[in-house]
């Protein structure tokens, strides 16, 4: 356990090494963990866990690409590889790592497995913290446990194969057996965290849903964007407002950022660019915080969920979907992109 202090903020922080492979396998040596979904999480978390010698089963339809997956990945049909009523049946800790509107949906059919003992597990907050749009509410005597990587499940694994973990958070929302908090670290370490911070499914949630439509995703290619668009309409080419708009940012500022932060990516800049970068943070906080201020009340009341969950039950979703990536996949700047990449050096 590792004491982070900030100011006069004190966070406790579990890392790798206070839960060792042998102490993970003696606290699941009983366990059959039951994994919902194999999307990205899903699949990501599974395979960690398996490796690392969980007794783990995977609950999938078959048809479809996913289940197609689960075959490639060497999952066992009948042996490790099951309907998903039929995976939350044998399951012991159950892994609900379906979409948001699919757990809602499967809900009805999942809770009736859910025996006293056993262990709800998530990845996100979100069906918890909004039961009154989802229905999601879990029966009194079991776990209700959350381990939520900071990264796509493909950050996941490909941190894992490479020796390494990925930063998670964790959070007990029900604690029937008494075992709540070993199962939930346990579980946090075999499936490939480097350290877990302590959080509550209601800040998971809020955190998670503000971070993606902010500077995760949303705040972030709205910036690129603008910055392109700007560069483009004052006569420069494409290659030019892609490589000093996103390029240069994620493979060679980012980078430094996140070895040593923002104060040592400054120093290791022209000195034009550090002026020019102090003199302009100000205005673009001011200018974007109201923003921000906006999407977390929109998170936090719950109409962003309400939303998610009324265009994801739509049967035209994944059409829409389709049709808007595909957008942005064919506009200008992501072209540009795709030239640009395939010039980096290591493609060469």
């Amino acid at each position: 356990m590792k004491e982070i202090r900030i100011g006069n903020t004190v966070e406790q922080c579990v890392e790798r090494a206070d839960y060792p492979p042998d102490r993970v396998k003696q606290i699941l040596k009983d366990e059959t963990v039951a994994v919902l979904g194999y999307g990205v999480q899903g699949r990501g978390q599974s395979l960690n866990m398996r490796d690392n010698g969980v007794k783990v089963i995977v609950g999938q339809r078959k048809g479809g690409k996913a289940y197609d997956l689960c075959l490639e990945d060497g999952w066992k049909p009948g042996v490790t590889l099951f309907d998903p009523e039929e995976a939350a049946a044998k399951g012991t800790i159950i892994q609900y790592l379906l979409s948001d509107a699919g757990q809602k949906d499967m809900w009805p059919k999942i809770k009736l497995h859910l025996t006293k003992g056993k262990a709800l597990y998530f990845s996100h907050g979100f069906s918890i913290v909004f039961s009154d749009q989802t229905g999601v509410v879990p029966p009194n005597d079991i776990d209700v446990i959350l381990c939520a990587p900071k990264g796509s499940g493909t950050t996941v694994r490909r941190l894992f194969l490479e020796g390494r973990g990925i930063n998670s958070s964790f959070a007990i929302h029900q604690d029937a057996t008494g075992r709540a908090r070993e199962r939930c670290l346990a579980l946090g370490i075999a499936i490939g965290s480097g350290y877990l911070f302590e959080t509550t499914f209601q800040k998971e949630v809020v955190s998670d849903l503000t971070g993606e439509r902010g500077v995760l995703m949303g705040a972030i290619y709205g910036l690129w964007l603008a910055q392109y668009e700007v560069l483009r309409e004052h006569g420069h080419s494409p290659s030019e407002a892609f490589n000093e708009t996103v390029e240069e940012a994620t493979q060679s500022l980012y980078p430094l950022i996140a070895e040593k932060g923002m104060d040592w990516m400054y120093a290791n800049c022209s000195t034009t660019a550090q002026r020019g970068a102090l003199d302009w943070f100000k205005a673009f906080r001011d200018a974007s915080k109201p923003v921000f201020e906006k999407l977390y009340q929109s998170v936090a009341s719950g109409e962003e969920t309400k939303r998610v969950l009324d265009a994801n039950s739509r049967p035209d979703y994944r059409q829409q979907l389709e049709k808007e990536l595909k957008e942005i996949a064919e506009s200008e700047m992501w072209q540009a992109g795709a030239q640009v990449r395939a010039l980096r050096p290591e493609r060469q």
